[in-house]
């Protein structure tokens, strides 16, 4: 079997979930490695029990973000990634997300292999604009001109990898609706007392909690909840809003099935698992206008794309005068028939054997 090496610091939230799924699926075609760093508070303490038994995990000390402004600790990381390259000797190389992505480039030639380099999300999107962004944009630039291909995971997002490589593509993001279904079957539904609006993730800047914040303070009759905890947690300061910390996942979904609206304000995504979950529960979906987002949600017609917390209170209490029950079906229809990991398992195995065949 052709031998894949998945690269990834991120090992929490939607990053981790999809790359478990993506080697869980994928170690049926090929022969699956995954060196990562497991060094997040978000980090599911049993994480190896999500990965299929047949998936090589490498855990890669010091591969940390706040450990890369080292420059002694990021040699050792980069000379630790070519020994593990050297050792396994992988036909296709992955990098996900913007830390393994920019160290992976420099790492890996892909001399006697294929790299990839795949965002889930741009880190100049989805830390709004300002300095630090930029600097980040300018890295893309650089680390573009690599002999390396970016794969996003979505339309919207290939087009922005357009600016920095000549070498893209991009396969929509799924979920496990058959793992899904079973798993939130089993879970009672929390009653809540009035229309409830949540949010789900790491209260960071990306995620935007301060529009989360205005959106409750003009909506005071409604509840709001954030899943989630975060070092933005003290800007959910609203009356109405309550901030869960991290949960197990159960419990997360128990609260997410007893409420009716599901809220992302974030500055930019890939393709939020968050989303695509909350669209299989039939939740009503309000996102921001931006990339990743504006690839799943078409404009009143499977949720609403808003541009301003005015956008998202006028939808919120338009749901509560009539609940717009027709785009929440379709917006399941969606994830039926295009984002889910069915499809996406498809879609990977074409994508992948093209390239070893190339």
């Amino acid at each position: 079997m052709k031998k894949f090496l998945m690269v990834t610091e991120t090992f929490g939230g939607g990053v981790f979930a999809y790359v478990s799924q993506l080697c869980n699926d994928m170690c049926n075609y090929f022969d699956v490695y995954v060196a990562y760093s497991a060094q997040r508070a978000e980090t599911p303490k049993n994480y190896k029990d999500y990965f299929d038994s047949r998936v090589h995990l490498i855990e890669i000390k010091d591969f940390e973000k706040k450990n890369l402004k080292n420059i002694f600790k990021l040699i050792k990381v980069i000379k630790r990634l070519r020994k593990i390259e050297r050792e396994i000797k992988p036909d296709i190389i992955h990098l996900h997300s913007s830390i393994a992505g920019g160290i992976g480039r420099l790492a890996f030639k892909g001399k006697n292999n294929k790299v990839i380099y795949t965002p889930h999300g741009f880190s100049h999107i989805l830390m709004g604009p300002g300095l630090k962004s930029k600097v980040y944009e300018m890295l893309e630039r650089l680390l573009g001109k690599t002999n390396s291909m970016i794969l996003t995971c979505c339309k919207s997002e290939d087009e922005e990898a357009k600016k920095f490589s000549n070498d893209t593509a991009y396969i929509e993001t799924g979920i496990n609706i058959n793992e899904l279904s079973r798993f939130i079957d089993k879970i009672p539904v929390k009653k809540m007392d009035k229309i409830t609006v949540f949010s789900l993730g790491r209260i960071c800047k990306q995620k935007r909690p301060e529009i989360f914040n205005q959106i409750a303070l003009q909506a005071p009759e409604v509840d709001f909840i954030w899943i989630g905890d975060g070092e933005l947690a003290h800007v959910l300061d609203a009356p109405n809003i309550k901030v869960t910390g991290w949960l197990p996942r159960k419990e997360a979904l128990a609260i997410a099935k007893g409420a009716d609206i599901f809220i992302l304000c974030s500055y930019g995504e890939a393709i939020a698992m968050s989303l695509l979950e909350n669209m299989f529960l039939r939740k009503l979906c309000l996102v921001s206008n931006t990339i990743g987002n504006k690839s799943v949600i078409k404009n009143g017609v499977n949720g609403f794309l808003c541009n301003s917390v005015d956008d998202y209170v006028d939808h919120i209490k338009a749901a509560m005068k009539i609940f717009p029950e027709v785009l929440i079906n379709r917006a399941y229809d969606d994830i039926v028939n295009i984002y889910n990991t069915n499809a996406m398992t498809d879609r990977y195995v074409k994508f992948y054997n093209y390239l070893l065949k190339k």
